[in-house]
């Protein structure tokens, strides 16, 4: 009979431990979730904002060198110069590398969040599109 309590014994304090490990699980969960919900509407305000710029530039990273290749011929990378009000459009400048060989001097493209798209791209002062 002594051999039963002693098997019952350490089951019940491996139990105590699993039990508590789960309990300090279970309470952090809990203590993240809450922490997440108590955002000011100024903070939320501020990620949207932050989440908009983000969308209005990766948008125009996809579309622009695209479209500045087509125009040109050149393939372009990096922008030298972006201007953006951070909150409606973004305009991105690249200067040409091959303008002894007859390539562009320089190429501008602006894209508006309203447009979902580029609005304006300029190749060395001609307007391409204009929307």
């Amino acid at each position: 009979m002594s051999e039963e309590l002693e098997n019952k014994e350490p089951m019940s304090q491996t139990m105590k431990i699993v039990i508590a490990v789960v309990s300090v699980f279970a309470m952090g969960f809990l203590l993240v979730g809450q922490s997440k919900q108590d955002k000011t509407p100024a903070e939320m305000e501020a990620a949207s904002m932050i989440r908009n710029y983000a969308n209005i530039q990766g948008m125009a990273n996809q579309k622009c060198p695209v479209a500045v290749e087509e125009a040109t011929g050149e393939k372009v990378f990096f922008p030298s110069k972006t201007e953006s009000d951070k909150d409606t459009y973004i305009t991105l400048f690249w200067e040409g590398e091959n303008v002894a060989n007859g390539g562009f001097k320089n190429a501008s493209c602006t894209l508006k969040a309203t447009l979902g798209g580029i609005s304006e791209l300029v190749v060395d002062g001609k307007t391409i599109i204009k929307k």
